[in-house]
């Protein structure tokens, strides 16, 4: 996909929103973020958040030490996205990676990533995940110590609890946290051993391409692109990225 083939197809998507919403338009969106659906794929690291219907999948690949990931989730696309997944027009996929542990050093990934797959046990991954990095530690600092990730999910109603607690102090889920930083490696396929870098966006299939990682930081302009996709999801298969 070219700079200028991306400007036209973006520009069609106002036009393209007010149809593309097919034969799910009609079907009522949740209220809130916390009434989203929310599960552990069969692959046992994917996290799906959303109707499990939608059109428009977005997968994305994150490390909750990941500096770019918190401007995303806070400030970027992603309070967009989230409307998006609110009237059924998109859902989420994550792949919670933890390589800043041994880049930066300490475990706070890897003791974030458990305690967020900790919280999907209790049906409250969105909410936590939100609380994760609008509370971010400085990259070089190993913030997300038991004590803090516990004092953090007590931003959650009906989080905390002797089994949550217990998991997030025993590292419940550590084998998740291993199998999901290899299945982010994985994801990087020969040409990026170590994981394609986060955040990264595989949108239906297809990887947003780096030079155009910049939408991530957009929410108008990645919206516009989704619900394009959404309503001529061909266009989006068939484009030469």
């Amino acid at each position: 996909m070219v700079r200028g083939g991306s400007s036209a197809v973006l520009c069609a998507a106002a036009v393209l929103m007010l149809a593309g919403c097919g034969q799910r338009a009609a079907e009522a969106g949740y209220e809130s973020a916390e009434d989203l659906p929310e599960q552990l794929q069969k692959d046992g690291t994917t996290i799906l958040v959303g109707d499990p219907g939608a059109r428009v999948t977005v997968h994305l690949y994150e490390d909750p030490r990941c500096p770019a990931c918190q401007e995303f989730e806070t400030k970027g696309a992603s309070p967009k996205l989230r409307e998006e997944m609110l009237v059924r027009r998109v859902r989420t996929e994550y792949t919670l990676a933890s390589f800043l542990d041994d880049r930066v050093g300490g475990s706070g990934s890897k003791k974030a990533v458990n305690a967020l797959r900790a919280a999907l046990e209790e049906g409250k991954f969105v909410e936590y995940h939100e609380v994760l990095y609008a509370n971010q530690p400085e990259e070089s600092v190993d913030g997300y110590t038991d004590a803090h990730l516990l004092e953090l999910a007590g931003e959650v109603k009906g989080l905390r609890g002797p089994e949550f607690d217990a998991a997030v102090k025993s590292m419940k889920y550590r084998s998740f946290v291993t199998a999901s930083e290899k299945a982010y490696e994985e994801a990087g396929g020969v040409q990026e051993p170590e994981g394609p870098g986060t955040p990264t966006a595989v949108i239906n299939g297809r990887r947003l391409p780096a030079e155009y990682n910049g939408l991530l930081f957009d929410g108008h302009t990645f919206v516009k692109l989704l619900r394009q996709i959404h309503g001529k999801p061909w266009e989006w298969e068939q484009a030469e990225l």
